[in-house]
């Protein structure tokens, strides 16, 4: 043992004596040499944007419109520029813009803006874009928001001049198009309304409740859907199955979910239905949405009681401006059942805005929307002359991320 612990000792005595030489000698050689300039870390600044360009950068896409009255047909559209891209930047009209190129719109800028950011496929809203992509926009959206490619259906565009509207993106090569939903425009709304105005009696000239019950029952379209110049071509296009499971999010309550049910005939879907529907859905985990039929003229009791036992529902809010109030005075109050077990609760309506607004917007202006909708009609019934349908193809339907394999983002 005594032999082995001194072998052992001697080895280490050995290894720092050779361990000492190496050292010193290295020393002496750097102090021959002169200074030797050690390389400096790199600021984290400089890591961190190293660590950036490491990882791939957000496909940014860019799609704008009036998006006056907006429908579906619009939603239909953001959501299919959407899926060409990663965050989806919406530029919303100015009102000056609009009247310049297509006559006064029907709802106010404010208002367009609500519609457009309540969209859960948009990411950001650059408000009072251009009604035409010119040089300096388009470098401002290359160059400010990165945007990547330039988005709009296959429907034309065209300035007062005749020229498209998109012609520099076009000619960059940093426009993508894609399938107009067939079948809904806000000609085809407006030219409704139109239609209601001029088939009113003179009794009936200021009453504009009326009028609403006419557009929302369909009265006024006895005219073919060809329009004859009128400007008011009228279509009878649903949606169909497909079309509401690509709007959904495919996600229902969990079974603790505090639920939030509000109902309504949603007419012409405007900025008021959906602050109201913000604020009811800030009372809960989830909020469940009841739309009247066409043939609905109050929801009856037993109705609201099964929705209530059926769907495990905490409260039932109804807005403070609607159509008509006078419900809340009858016998037979649809919303007795809720207020009996102390679930229901009226919210005070953000704006005051009901479809009797937008037709009495209508109606003051009646002859410059007639004439903006004959403009418009013409150039619709261009577009539908030229298209040519495959039977065999989902026409609205667009490669992005899932034809490059990529997957979907997820949809908030």
């Amino acid at each position: 043992m005594e032999a082995g612990a001194g072998s052992s000792s001697a080895k280490l005595v050995a290894a720092c004596v050779i361990g000492g030489i190496v050292l010193g000698a290295s020393v002496v050689a750097l102090h021959l040499a002169g200074p030797v300039a050690i390389p400096a870390l790199p600021p984290v600044d400089a890591l961190r944007r190293r660590f950036r360009r490491g990882r791939r950068r957000p496909v940014r896409v860019y799609m704008d419109g009036c998006f006056d009255m907006m429908h579906y047909g619009h939603c239909n559209a953001l959501r299919q520029a959407r899926a060409l891209g990663d965050e989806l930047i919406v530029g919303v009209v100015s009102d000056d813009e609009i009247t310049a190129n297509k006559g006064p719109p029907v709802t106010p800028l404010h208002e367009r803006l609500i519609m457009v950011r309540a969209v859960k496929w948009v990411h950001d809203v650059i408000p009072d874009a251009p009604y035409a992509i010119t040089e300096d926009f388009m470098n401002k959206l290359f160059n400010e928001y990165n945007i990547d490619y330039i988005i709009h259906g296959d429907d034309p565009c065209l300035l007062p001049d005749g020229t498209d509207a998109y012609a520099l993106a076009k000619k960059v090569g940093r426009f993508k198009q894609i399938k107009r939903t067939e079948g809904v425009s806000t000609t085809d709304i407006v030219g409704r309304m139109l239609l209601c105005v001029r088939e009113r009696s003179a009794s009936d000239s200021h009453n504009h409740s009326s009028l609403q019950r006419q557009f929302s029952h369909g009265h006024g379209q006895k005219i073919d859907d060809s329009g004859s110049g009128s400007g008011t071509r009228i279509s009878h296009f649903l949606p169909t199955s497909r079309r509401i499971v690509q709007f959904s999010n495919s996600r229902g309550p969990g079974p603790d979910s505090r639920i939030v049910y509000i109902d309504g005939a949603f007419d012409l879907f405007h900025a008021g239905h959906v602050e109201i529907l913000r604020l009811a859905r800030e009372l809960g985990d989830f909020l469940l949405v009841g739309i009247h039929t066409d043939q609905t003229i109050r929801v009856c009791v037993f109705a609201v009681w099964l929705e209530i036992t059926t769907f495990n529902i905490s409260l039932v809010v109804h807005g403070t401006i609607a159509e008509n109030m006078d419900f809340m005075k009858d016998d037979l109050n649809p919303y007795a059942v809720p207020r009996a077990m102390g679930i229901y609760r009226r919210l005070e309506s953000p704006l005051d805005i009901t479809t009797s607004t937008i037709i009495r917007r209508i109606v003051a202006n009646h002859e410059a929307y007639q004439k903006r909708n004959e403009k418009k009609e013409a150039s619709e019934k261009k577009y539908y002359d030229s298209k040519s349908f495959d039977c065999c193809r989902h026409t609205d339907e667009q490669p992005g991320h899932e034809a490059l394999g990529q997957p979907v983002p997820a949809l908030l």
